[in-house]
């Protein structure tokens, strides 16, 4: 659905307005408080989509309204869009000044007062048509949505399927948070691992990585991946753990009272060590976690909960007695570079550029979120 997308869109506006690199970038060039200010402003209308959604059948006006905020939006992804390859650019030249020409094509130029006015400029004009929005929002009469209901979904469901040889970097944190799967201290209960870190570092790369392990193969007879998001209710996470679990063929969990879907969970996991791999994790009920942990804490020694999250709040709400948090972070300049030559060349070309080497912009990385 349309509400979808923008849903999606300023979910990644956001994203980006909140990242160290842009705004450190935006402190120097004068434009933090206003890019501060339309983060708030894309948030406010992000949390009206919700109401919006419930409402439209009832109000005509609401479709004229959610195709203005879709423009809006696109109009503030081009500026922030071109505000972060500005922010690379000037890195580049400062740190490493010009290099091949294959990769100069990637960055813009311009003289830095006219960009900076220019910039300036253009998101203040930006921010009045957010806040213009914003204004017909209330005039709808549309509500704020609750943090616990749920919501269209930013990201697509995320699989456990890897190719790890595109996978630059991550070999060192793999071998560390295998130590921690491993390892069975006194504490024979159920045990969580986290791995914590912003939007776009590779989280899910990495724990598809752990997942596809050998030795975690071997460690644990039962294997789970679900995507969780947004979607914390308790009947929906079982339903998708128990998806992901062996079953009979063809069974019908969506069928199941909440209550016969817990008990046949229970009984899943009761047969085998198992690891449970929750991704991309954003509830912060405590309430709901404990809820779902005191179904799945069946009493097999060694079985683990792997989860990947954004938020450090979740982090500490999902610690138990033998709890370990991993806190991710990017990836060193020698692999920034032979990520970069092998995002900007075809394979192998990235050799024949020697004049390359040791000239990567590593905020080029973190921005893409690669890694």
């Amino acid at each position: 659905m349309a509400e979808s997308l923008i849903f999606a869109v300023a979910e990644s506006l956001i994203g980006k307005l909140a990242s160290q690199a842009v705004e450190q970038a935006s402190l120097g060039l004068g434009v933090y408080h206003d890019l501060q200010q339309m983060k708030k402003t894309m948030a406010l209308i992000k949390a009206f989509l919700l109401d919006a959604e419930q409402k439209k059948q009832q109000n005509n006006a609401l479709s004229e309204w959610l195709r203005q905020i879709k423009h809006v939006f696109a109009d503030a992804e081009d500026i922030v869009d071109n505000f972060e390859c500005e922010v690379l650019r000037k890195h580049v030249v400062k740190t490493h000044g010009s290099f091949c020409r294959k990769v100069r094509r990637l960055f813009s130029t311009s003289n830095p007062v006219v960009y900076r006015l220019r910039v300036a400029r253009e998101i203040k004009g930006i921010q009045m048509q957010l806040e213009k929005v914003a204004a017909d929002g209330h005039m709808f009469g549309l509500q704020s949505g609750d943090k616990d209901t749920p919501v269209m979904h930013a990201r697509e469901m995320t699989h456990s399927h890897v190719n790890a040889s595109n996978v630059v970097g991550r070999e060192h944190d793999k071998q560390k948070i295998i130590e921690l799967l491993l390892h069975d201290g006194e504490d024979r209960s159920l045990s969580v691992v986290s791995i914590v870190g912003f939007g776009g570092l590779g989280k899910t790369t990495l724990a598809k990585l752990l997942f596809n392990d050998t030795d975690i193969d071997e460690c644990f007879p039962l294997k789970m991946w679900v995507c969780v998001s947004n979607d914390f209710e308790l009947r929906n996470v079982l339903i998708k753990i128990l998806n992901s679990a062996p079953n009979p063929p063809n069974e019908k969990f969506k069928n199941l009272e909440t209550d016969q879907l817990q008990s046949r969970l229970r009984n899943t996991l009761q047969r085998q060590k198992f690891l449970l791999v929750l991704d991309d994790v954003w509830n912060e009920n405590r309430a709901k976690w404990d809820e779902l942990k005191e179904i799945i804490d069946v009493g097999v020694e060694g079985s683990k909960i792997l989860v990947t999250t954004r938020s450090h709040s979740i982090d500490a709400i999902m610690r138990t007695k033998s709890f370990n948090s991993y806190i991710l972070k990017g990836l060193s300049e020698e692999d920034s570079l032979s990520l970069f030559l092998k995002s900007a060349f075809d394979d192998g070309e990235g050799k024949k550029h020697p004049e390359c080497e040791n000239k990567v912009p590593h905020l080029w990385v973190l921005q893409r979120g690669y890694g």
